[in-house]
């Protein structure tokens, strides 16, 4: 199958070499690697240019700055790529973030994945990060999402739930996949393989802390159950960093909550996504009372084999 590639970029002269190595290491390239700039300041721009004169199928856009930055600023970066890709033909397009690498064959195993299954919508794998971070063992997501830093999508798909939504509160990539969800398409994670990320997500300008304080904000608007946040502030306690981390991401959710913060999906998206996350905790809970381990990634299949 085609597919072409969009990278908002804004300073990421540390990593973005370690993204461009990987792409142009891939067996099958992309028709187009469209690379926004999205008003860095620093060398982005430069090493990506440098790649594009090697490589005809990279292409650099430059954004000036916002005048005011915020989380829609991605999207904004995201619709300025798919413009410079509309004239081609392509199956599948992919937000690739910059700080990111994987495996030469990584996207030729994906490609097979949508090319085997024409209902897959959404398509990814879990990640890892420094400090042995795995996502599919150290969040409960699951195999039903598909993380930001590293999403494809279906060209009917993608024109179906509207791309990016521009929301300057962030979120707008797990908006897009659980849309996708909502609508009927599949979305998956295959633990077959996985992506790097090279900066602890979250944490792009800001501490440990603080960006767990933003992911209770965020779990907050995005419509998150706040029975599902007490679960998942008391898992956070029993990791580094021990029960601060934890007391940072409920005092988020709580002081959203107090602000009454503006929520940045539908009352059908948030009613579907609570609806998940209830279904994902008794799967929790009756393996609990069973004295079995809980396999965080595979909750659905839980979900499915106990008739939840």
């Amino acid at each position: 199958m085609k597919y072409v590639l969009i990278t908002p970029a804004r300073n990421e002269e540390a990593f973005i070499r370690k993204t461009l190595d990987s792409v142009v290491a891939q067996t099958l390239l992309p028709e187009r690697w469209v690379i926004v700039d999205d008003g860095s300041t620093d060398h982005t721009a430069e090493i990506v240019e440098s790649y594009a004169k090697r490589h005809p199928w990279i292409e650099l856009v430059r954004r000036g700055q916002d005048g005011d930055r915020n989380f829609a600023s991605k999207a904004h970066a995201v619709n300025a790529g798919l413009e410079r890709v509309q004239s081609l033909g392509f199956e599948i397009v992919g937000n690739l973030d910059a700080d990111v690498s994987f495996e030469p064959n990584y996207m030729e195993f994906l490609m097979q994945k949508f090319s085997e299954d024409p209902e897959l919508g959404v398509a990814g794998t879990p990640f890892t990060q420094n400090g042995d971070y795995d996502s599919s063992k150290d969040s409960f997501e699951g195999e039903n999402y598909v993380a930001g830093p590293c999403q494809l999508f279906r060209r009917e798909c993608f024109q179906e739930i509207g791309g990016y939504v521009p929301n300057q509160a962030g979120g707008l990539d797990w908006i897009a996949v659980m849309t996708a969800r909502m609508k009927g398409w599949k979305t998956r994670s295959f633990s077959e393989k996985r992506f790097h990320h090279h900066r602890t997500l979250g944490t792009a300008g800001k501490g440990a802390l603080r960006a767990l304080f933003s992911y209770g904000e965020k779990d907050y608007y995005l419509g998150g159950s706040p029975v599902w946040q007490l679960f998942r502030v008391s898992y956070r306690m029993t990791k580094k960093p021990v029960c601060t981390g934890g007391l940072a991401l409920l005092s988020g959710y709580i002081w959203a909550s107090l602000r009454r913060v503006k929520r940045a999906v539908s009352p059908e998206l948030m009613r579907f996504h609570r609806k998940e996350q209830m279904k994902k905790l008794r799967a929790i809970l009756r393996t609990l009372v069973r004295f079995k381990k809980v396999d965080s990634f595979r909750l659905a299949r839980t979900e499915s084999d106990t008739g939840l």
